[in-house]
């Protein structure tokens, strides 16, 4: 027999319980077609020596904005670290706006007003952009901050007149007028200037995106919304610009696509007007080991450090903050239970504990109306759960999908946002492990930076950024934080027989490490180096033998 590619001399963890050790792995178009003794006597045409690494399966992000990644690689970096105060931030846009023509936008993402003063404001963005709008994301990308330029081109003088919008949240100052801050629905105005996303551009992004992926060892990917400009998603052309970036080699890692719900419509021709999907039926499940459709995607309530999620409880310190629910409960049911019977799988984000409350309840009664046993919907995020939550979503066999470097880049922030008695249920793992759960690795990249190997520190250590642990019980071992970031991230969109584990006839994608995860102490995890990146048995990052 006459294979692709043997890589030996490595140290492989399949995560396969049957065989869970080998040195050497072979490949036949794009799939493993065996181990060690099976490939004696097996030609190849190419060998390559790994030179005794530790090798995984590839890594695969169960909630990564793809292409808003690469629009913020190729925008003005505003996170902390790149800036460190409202001063620095201003001298950055002032820098960035001065290379510029005169009218183009001044685009900057990632400032997190927990690590600064406070948020922008439209007047100081005025004296520095030199008449050009500006446009900055904030991190959590559930608000931005206009100038008065972008008003104007919206269609509001003066930033005057500009509306209540439901939803959304605006605040202004003594006269009125906004103060640049735009929150939720409210940012739809400004958002609709700069979208949709020229199918160029969307290319470049992509590009960008997947180059980062690969160099972090990410072989598979879910994107969280598409379709839909005015909430997630580039263009109604987008699953178009998806396949367009994997047919021109682009777009290098597999991706998982979520609709956005709003992008479904019921069937007037059919009697069940109740049922919401896209023409011909497509839903959950089409397409190929590199570009699939997945979950429906649906955005339920905001964001933990914008204190915009929904909750039971107000924010720690705002006795009238209880956040922000983006769809009534009704609507929220007739989306999810629409959807459900259409044979979409749907995945929810909900933040807060008050909109996961809505989003079990619809799943529950989805589930009455039209029984699916083994569907897995999902709930992005999960980040504030009770005992009682994590025990319903188990029952219902909804997978909950959290962040664990949001521990390390937001968990203070976290913290003070919610009284002392429920800091424990931030963000929460191990009970949801204890439940019955499988564990699935994300970071909602540009969220967070897309680094595996930071989120499998912080899913093992939960400390935050100033050195506290933030639910020591919520911890877990390596080994379980690296079988959520492979095999259980497969799990979440129903791939775990082709990827996530190394198996003969499996995807052959799997990566090789600087050190080997299982043996280094956990604070060393992050530091550690993908030193190369196989997706389908060709090497699309690292310099190996």
């Amino acid at each position: 027999m006459h294979i692709d590619t043997i890589f030996t001399n490595a140290r492989i963890r399949t995560l396969d319980p049957e065989r869970p050790f080998a040195h050497s792995i072979g490949t036949l178009n794009g799939r493993i077609v065996g181990f060690d003794d099976d490939l004696h006597g097996l030609d190849a045409d190419r060998i390559v020596d790994l030179g005794g690494q530790p090798v995984l399966p590839g890594f695969h992000d169960a909630h990564h904005h793809l292409s808003l990644t690469g629009f913020r690689l190729a925008s003005l970096n505003l996170r902390p670290g790149a800036v460190n105060s409202l001063a620095e931030l201003y001298d950055a846009v002032r820098e960035y706006a001065d290379g510029l023509a005169p009218d183009a936008w001044v685009r900057g993402a990632g400032y997190d007003q927990n690590f600064l003063e406070d948020h922008p404001t439209a007047e100081a963005l005025d004296r520095v952009a030199g008449g050009r709008p500006v446009l900055l994301e904030h991190v959590s990308g559930h608000m931005l901050v206009a100038n008065t330029r972008a008003f104007e081109l919206a269609g509001y003088s003066r930033r005057e007149g500009y509306p209540d919008i439901a939803g959304g949240s605006i605040p202004r100052d003594a006269d009125g007028r906004p103060q640049g801050l735009l929150q939720e629905s409210a940012m739809g105005p400004i958002n609709a200037l700069v979208r949709p996303v020229g199918l160029d551009e969307v290319q470049r992004n992509l590009g960008l995106a997947s180059d980062q992926a690969l160099n972090y060892g990410l072989t598979s990917v879910t994107e969280p919304g598409i379709g839909e400009i005015r909430v997630v998603g580039n263009s109604p052309l987008d699953y178009h610009a998806y396949q367009t970036a994997v047919e021109q080699r682009m777009l290098r890692v597999r991706t998982t696509l979520m609709p956005y719900i709003t992008v479904l419509h019921p069937f007037e021709d059919l009697p069940d007007k109740d049922v919401l999907g896209l023409d011909l039926g497509i839903r959950t499940g089409l397409g190929d080991d590199m570009l699939r459709v997945g979950p429906v995607k649906i955005v339920a309530d905001g964001s933990f450090i914008g204190r915009s999620a929904a909750m039971h409880a107000c924010f720690h310190g705002e006795a009238d903050n209880f956040g922000v629910l983006l769809h009534e409960p009704s609507q929220l049911r007739d989306y999810i239970v629409g959807a459900h019977r259409a044979g979409w799988t749907v995945a929810t984000h909900a933040i807060g504990d008050r909109a996961i409350t809505h989003v079990l309840d619809a799943v529950e009664e989805a589930q009455r109306i039209a029984p699916r046993p083994d569907v897995r919907h999902r709930i992005e995020h999960f980040a504030l759960a009770s005992d009682a939550d994590v025990a319903r979503a188990a029952r219902l066999g909804v997978i909950p999908v959290p962040q664990g470097v949001f521990l390390s880049d937001f968990g203070d922030g976290m913290a003070a946002a919610v009284s002392e008695d429920r800091r424990n249920d931030i963000y929460r793992v191990k009970s949801l492990a204890d439940a019955g759960i499988v564990l699935n690795g994300s970071t909602d990249s540009p969220i967070s930076d897309a680094n595996p190997l930071v989120s499998l520190r912080d899913m093992v250590l939960r400390q935050t950024s100033s050195g506290a642990v933030l639910g020591e019980r919520e911890r877990i071992s390596v080994d379980e934080a690296v079988r959520a970031y492979t095999y259980g991230s497969a799990y979440a969109v129903g791939q775990e027989l082709s990827k996530g584990t190394l198996k003969v006839g499996m995807l052959a994608d799997f990566i090789a490490l600087s050190d080997d995860l299982y043996s280094i102490p956990a604070e060393r995890i992050a530091e550690q180096e993908v030193t190369a990146t196989v997706v389908g048995g060709a090497v699309e990052f690292g310099d190996v033998g």
